[in-house]
């Protein structure tokens, strides 16, 4: 990856792993903007995006990236609420992420700025991106457990059982849509364990490892 040109950094995490922490201390590392997945939901929620709506956007006279930035603005308050009240069209929205919209959205801001982004399949829409670098967080059980129990309040028992619904549901998203797994290391130029690192260690031995 070249660090002088417009570059996307994806990272792909287990839940527990700590892994969204480490892609945001890497982008501020880098001084590019990070986005994840509740700010790519404000976006379908907003425009209660399909590709024929992407398409419409696109075809306005202002800039659709312009009504991007406008919606990653209102944040990850915005961004993890069920409805929208949209305003201009006075109705409320809710809208399923639909994959096809999803990695344009993300093609879209790959192509306006070098950035980072978290994602289920984050990595998968930018697979065709000249300066693309996918990473893969990891950890064990044990720690994924230590840390869902301490951020979520929950007991051990309701953890491991929340992180092995979203192991279940996050994979078998992949092998639908992008018909591969997420444990597939071949789809990853860097595959990092965080047990006994710090979130900020492992944003630096990735800057490291990007020379």
């Amino acid at each position: 990856m070249k660090k002088n040109e417009k570059f996307v950094i994806t990272i792909n995490r287990e839940l527990g792993s700590g892994g969204r922490t480490v892609g945001r201390i890497l982008a501020e590392k880098l001084g590019v903007p990070y986005y994840d997945k509740p700010l790519t939901k404000a976006l379908e929620d907003k425009f209660d995006l399909t590709h024929t709506q992407i398409e419409k956007l696109k075809g306005n006279n202002r800039s659709w990236w312009e009504d991007i930035k406008r919606v990653l603005a209102l944040g990850e308050g915005a961004a993890n609420s069920s409805e929208y009240y949209d305003e201009e069209n006075n109705r409320y929205i809710t809208s399923e992420a639909v994959l096809k919209a999803e990695r344009e959205i993300l093609q879209g801001i790959a192509s306006e700025e070098s950035c980072v982004i978290a994602g289920r399949s984050a990595f998968f829409a930018m697979a065709d991106n000249p300066n693309h670098m996918s990473i893969l967080i990891q950890a064990s059980m044990e720690h994924r457990i230590k840390r869902v129990m301490a951020k979520q309040g929950l007991s051990e028992k309701e953890a491991k059982k929340a992180i092995e619904m979203v192991d279940e549901t996050r994979e078998e998203y992949m092998k639908n849509n992008a018909h591969t797994s997420r444990y597939d290391a071949r789809n990853y130029d860097l595959v990092v364990k965080m047990d006994d690192k710090t979130e900020e260690e492992v944003a630096n031995a990735i800057l490291a490892f990007i020379g």
